[in-house]
């Protein structure tokens, strides 16, 4: 199977099916090894184009999915053996990820692709862990990056990446303020030496105030590495305000974190200042591809866009102007362990579409991507696993390039997700697609 992919050329007969039906029978039985049958199921189905979403219509969900992830794993080089498990180590998790644990919370859990991606740290194809409870999101979001990858591929780009803090400091008086914003900007490499003493990682990058009455907020930018850096810039910030006080005796420390970080909540400051990673992705889809595989046109997606996500959304009075972009964002942060709450701020989004010479141009702009391949959740087991689907486990080669690709991969899945929702709402598929493969059936 070139590059993994089963792809399927029509409608199988009744015979053919019969037909295959008894073969999967008989491969199941055998006593050949687990792996020995899974590769002779997707070698069976490759020579019968059967699509690998299509393998519960043959054999069992357990033997299907189980089929899929030996595929999955052998494409990317990864060993899935948690992913497959129902075991934790309670161990890695006791005190570090949760507290008075009493076991753990299963989702199903699927891949989206492959979709190329042409980004400055992602480069290639990737298939994208998508934790869900939510049917047709995975299947969407697939057929977006097929649309996507049969264009050429997604461009991305890093425009910013810096985690923040921000403390608030009160003053007796605001004639004390003055002087304390040009000892701020004059003692900022005093200021830097003492929060980076904390951390071997995190590089303070800037330092930017805002002023209320007697009240300072000091927005600590850094530099965090492969870590989400939460906690890392909270510890370094601490140091730098210790230093703050001791310093200039007029501030008065109120709290390390002031709200203008912003962190977890919707806020206008991440959208015009950014937060973690600020990322943009964007392709360009010919009217025959749009049609093809979208059963759309370049037309109809670009007015849909300006009534629903431009328009729409301004009316509605939303800072944030694209579908459902929270959908892929929450359902790879749960795969990859990243921290869940963080989706509120994660997911602002700018989806644009401009028609040039009658082809789809489409990107998504996301000025605060928070993640880490490091830290936090990503070190567990089947977490883990899932990063090392998308070759960002760990530390990557240079500082913060595998938290980077991450970064470029989640807003590239958003682009697939978005571009999906509007076609499907263009062709009046969304319910049907939710009625076929989201309802409950019980």
């Amino acid at each position: 199977m070139a590059g993994g992919n089963i792809k399927n050329h029509g409608k199988n007969s009744p015979d053919l099916e019969s037909k295959v039906n008894q073969v999967f029978a008989r491969i199941l039985k055998s006593e050949k090894n687990q792996n020995e049958k899974m590769e002779e199921l997707l070698s069976t189905a490759s020579e019968n184009n059967i699509p690998i979403h299509k393998l519960e219509s043959y054999i069992d969900p357990k033997s299907a999915a189980a089929a899929r992830r030996h595929l999955i794993g052998k494409i990317t080089g990864t060993d899935l053996r948690s992913i497959g498990s129902s075991n934790l180590d309670y161990s890695l998790i006791s005190n570090r990820n949760a507290e008075n644990v009493i076991g753990y919370m299963q989702m199903p859990l699927g891949v989206a692709g492959p979709i190329l991606i042409n980004g400055e740290h992602a480069k290639g194809e990737f298939y994208v862990p998508m934790a869900t409870t939510e049917g047709a999101l995975i299947a969407s979001v697939n057929r977006g990056m097929k649309a996507i990858t049969s264009s050429g591929g997604a461009k991305t780009i890093v425009i910013k990446n810096a985690m923040t803090r921000a403390p608030v400091f009160e003053f007796d008086s605001i004639a004390y303020i003055p002087g304390f914003l040009a000892w701020i900007r004059e003692n900022h490499e005093e200021i830097k030496r003492a929060a980076e003493a904390t951390t071997s990682h995190g590089k303070l990058i800037d330092v930017m105030p805002f002023v209320t009455g007697a009240n300072v907020w000091l927005r600590f930018s850094f530099d965090t590495g492969d870590a989400m850096g939460m906690n890392m810039v909270t510890i370094a910030s601490e140091a730098a305000c210790e230093y703050i006080e001791s310093n200039f005796k007029k501030a008065r420390l109120v709290s390390i974190s002031g709200n203008m970080c912003s962190d977890k909540k919707n806020s206008s400051i991440n959208l015009l200042f950014g937060r973690g990673k600020s990322v943009i992705a964007e392709a360009i889809l010919e009217e025959e591809i749009t049609r093809e595989t979208l059963k759309a046109t370049t037309e109809g997606i670009h007015n849909l866009n300006i009534k629903k996500n431009l328009m729409g959304s301004t009316r509605a009075g939303s800072n944030n102007l694209n579908g459902h972009a929270a959908n892929m964002v929450a359902a790879v942060f749960a795969a990859t362990g990243q921290d869940i709450a963080q989706v509120v701020e994660s997911s602002n989004c700018f989806t644009i579409t401009e028609l040039k010479a009658r082809k789809l141009h489409i990107s998504v702009t996301m000025p605060s991507i928070e993640v880490g391949t490091v830290g936090g959740g990503s070190g567990l087991p089947t977490q883990k696993e899932a990063l090392s689907i998308l070759g960002a486990s760990g530390s990557g080669k240079t500082k913060g390039s595998n938290s980077l690709k991450l970064a470029e991969i989640i807003a590239s899945t958003v682009l697939a997700g978005e571009l999906n929702l509007l076609a499907a709402q263009f062709s009046r598929e969304l319910g049907r697609a939710h009625n076929r493969l989201g309802r409950s059936k019980g």
